[in-house]
């Protein structure tokens, strides 16, 4: 999976659709101190505004998600720009919405996911270090986050109370695309996609220290070990046992190969 994924502009008919791709961890553009130059972050609150800016007049917006999380400033910048257009904006999980990304997520008007992928909902969570008032500092600011989460999902939804919802946010909790579409927390779900195309977002969160990249490796073991069940076929008298091979082991194998658990 191309992580670096530019946007795009696609046109059809009269109707211009500006695509965003989100893939990997959310973060700032930074300094690349070996190479004395600032790198810009194609998850950033940044590309997006540029994107938006470069596409011009488009009729649709197309936000495309594939990531464990990351900085909840950029994050939060990216909802409001694309909170804020007043054109139809359709978010695609395409594996992983986890973090700050499934806020991001509640830009859309419609959500779309998957069978087989997930979104994580959790209080914010920050390093801190400093004496007493600096420490009692962070935490304030982090309710005032968590607040600001809360409220961008009750937008979103209606189908769930505020009490419920911070429990669901205590607890760190992994939403299936059907239970996601219980609680209104997305629209619409789409058949399966490809979960191997996910290995470099485990891999660049890991890279991160992102805590919920284990989650994510772990639920990419669990998919490809589940087979679906095939129609019974006729009995072939006279032939040989079938000698095909597992389909599902070859993704099985790749994640094993990367390390991802």
């Amino acid at each position: 999976m191309n992580l670096n994924k530019a946007f795009e502009i696609k046109q059809e008919g009269n109707l211009r659709t500006l695509e965003i791709y989100l893939y990997g961890e959310i973060q700032g553009d930074y300094y690349d101190w070996w190479n004395s130059k600032i790198v810009e972050s194609t998850t950033s609150a940044n590309y997006v505004r540029k994107a938006i800016d470069e596409a011009g007049p488009v009729d649709n917006i197309n936000i495309y998600i594939n990531s464990c999380g990351g900085s909840v400033s950029e994050g939060i910048a990216i909802y409001n720009i694309l909170k804020r257009m007043q054109q139809s904006k359709t978010v695609y999980v395409d594996a992983f919405a986890y973090s700050i990304a499934s806020v991001i997520a509640m830009a859309g008007d419609k959500i779309v996911m998957p069978s087989n992928t997930t979104m994580m909902i959790h209080n914010a969570m920050m390093p801190a270090y400093g004496n007493a008032a600096e420490l009692r500092k962070a935490a304030d600011d982090l309710d005032t986050i968590n607040e600001a989460s809360c409220n961008t999902y009750l937008t979103k939804t209606d189908k769930i109370s505020k009490d419920e919802l911070q429990k669901l946010l205590d607890a760190e909790t992994f939403l299936t695309a059907e239970q996601a579409l219980e609680i209104g927390l997305c629209d619409e779900i789409a058949n399966p996609v490809d979960l191997s195309q996910s290995v470099d977002v485990i891999e660049q969160a890991q890279r991160q220290k992102n805590p919920t990249a284990k989650k994510a490796a772990d639920f990419m073991q669990l998919a490809a070990k589940k087979k679906p069940t095939p129609p019974p076929a006729p009995p072939k008298p006279d032939t040989e046992p079938n000698q095909n091979e597992d389909k599902y082991e070859w993704l099985s194998n790749l994640i094993n190969s990367k390390n991802l658990i």
